[in-house]
């Protein structure tokens, strides 16, 4: 019979797989001994990324102060005191005093944003930033004439009255050609300018946008501005040849008027223009 294997090959595959398992014996003791276990024969430098950071929750300098800036007075009603008040359905003035100077405004005119509405015999109505405000007029305390009423004693013995005092006292005389006026009548109306405007109107005459005088709507009779000789429709236009073309400018006669030995009032009568003279004494 014929053999099934060759015996020389079946030697040779036997040589071929005893050589490999040598192979592999040699290899898995290389491996053992020199190389490490990870196969891998160097260290990695790794850093694991730290979970917190270093915050200077106290700096070594201290911080700067703060510097506020100063803050800008800006002003309110409560430095405006009112001196007096001209009301009428055609004007409104007003005199007042604002942190120690005395000014005059007329309706529509401001002072520190504060706009004149309108007024009454004793208040004045002012607006700013969409608000109202109301003035009233300051009440003098000093003993002038009314005000202090006299007791029944000091009238039964006889004693005049303020009111009587007040009409001795201011005379006006009528010498041709000027008049002689009492100085006791300008210190009254210079302390008591309500009681100007209860006796005569006056309301400014514009020219132009600019006041240009101011007319007389009205004069009661038997008062001293009659007996002064001014009638209704006179146009004051100057005051000792200083022209009337402002609130400012009537405002700074009108002081000036207690401390004069003379007056002479420049008046538009009609289309003729005159002067009134006065002597004060």
């Amino acid at each position: 019979m014929k053999p099934l294997f060759n015996p020389v090959m079946v030697k040779k595959l036997i040589g071929i797989l005893i050589l490999l398992l040598l192979i592999k014996l040699l290899w898995f003791g290389a491996e053992v001994a020199f190389f490490p276990a990870q196969g891998v024969n160097h260290a990695e430098n790794k850093r694991a990324k730290p979970l917190y950071y270093r915050i200077k929750l106290t700096p070594n300098e201290a911080p700067a102060p703060v510097v506020k800036k100063p803050v800008r007075s800006v002003g309110s009603i409560r430095d405006i005191t009112l001196l007096g008040v001209y009301s009428s359905p055609e004007q409104v003035v007003v005199t007042l005093k604002y942190k120690g100077k005395t000014k005059v405004l007329g309706k529509g005119e401001d002072i520190n944003g504060f706009v004149l509405q309108g007024a009454g015999n004793t208040y004045a109505i002012f607006t700013k930033g969409g608000k109202e405000y109301k003035v009233s007029l300051q009440r003098t305390k000093s003993k002038t004439a009314g005000s202090i009423k006299p007791s029944k004693k000091r009238a039964q013995a006889g004693h005049t009255t303020p009111s009587e005092s007040k009409k001795e006292r201011g005379e006006i005389i009528d010498v041709g050609d000027h008049k002689i006026v009492d100085r006791s009548l300008i210190d009254h109306y210079t302390k008591n300018m309500n009681d100007i405007y209860k006796n005569i109107g006056i309301r400014d005459i514009k020219k132009n946008g600019k006041i240009d005088g101011f007319r007389i709507t009205f004069v009661k009779r038997g008062t001293p501005f009659a007996k002064l000789g001014l009638r209704r429709g006179d146009v004051l236009k100057a005051v000792n040849g200083q022209p009337l073309d402002s609130y400012k400018a009537a405002f700074d006669a009108y002081k000036s008027v207690n401390d004069t030995q003379g007056l002479t009032l420049t008046i538009k009568r009609g289309n003729k223009e005159m002067e009134l003279e006065y002597e004060i004494n």
